[in-house]
């Protein structure tokens, strides 16, 4: 088992709330490298609630596969509130999903900066026709994958409330 129960039960329930809904879900995944979709594809049935996954590790495939534009990467940086957000519209607009989740971040070890320290990623949460949602989290140089993983839980508590 790649993740744990606890982190299998909140996707369950994830899931299981946006299919009583009819919704599906689309992520746009860049410090995580697919392991939001990687978890919820964990869950039997998770097919007919999961539209697709982008992993946008790229400035480039942000801009190609998400529409995020490449002046506000370059002005803001990959990493930073307004790109998270442009990541989960994009998402939306991109796929057949009604929500999204996004996330961008620095997971370390080496890539900080005393502006962007290593463990800094921003999450966003959108539903077609509401206001995106963002979290800004500051895991701490925790080690790499502990921040890939706090990034999967606080993506899920962030995508919540909007299904």
């Amino acid at each position: 088992m790649m993740f744990s129960q606890d982190l299998r039960g909140r996707a369950e329930s994830l899931l299981a709330a946006a299919r009583a809904k009819g919704l599906k879900i689309a992520t746009a995944e860049s410090c995580t490298g697919g392991l939001i979709s990687g978890l919820l594809t964990e869950i039997a049935g998770s097919s007919d609630v999961l539209d697709r996954g982008f992993v946008t590790y790229s400035n480039q495939a942000k801009e190609e596969m998400l529409g995020v534009p490449g002046a506000m990467i370059r002005q803001h940086g990959a990493v930073s509130e307004v790109v998270a957000r442009a990541m989960a519209e994009g998402a939306i607009r991109n796929s057949t999903a009604q929500l999204s989740v996004a996330v961008t971040g620095v997971a370390g070890p080496g890539g900080g900066t005393d502006e962007k320290p290593v463990g800094l990623v921003h999450i966003a949460a959108a539903r077609a026709g509401e206001a995106t949602l963002h979290r800004e989290c500051r895991f701490g140089d925790i080690g790499r994958s502990e921040v890939r993983l706090a990034t999967v839980v606080a993506a899920l508590e962030l995508l919540q409330p909007l299904v």
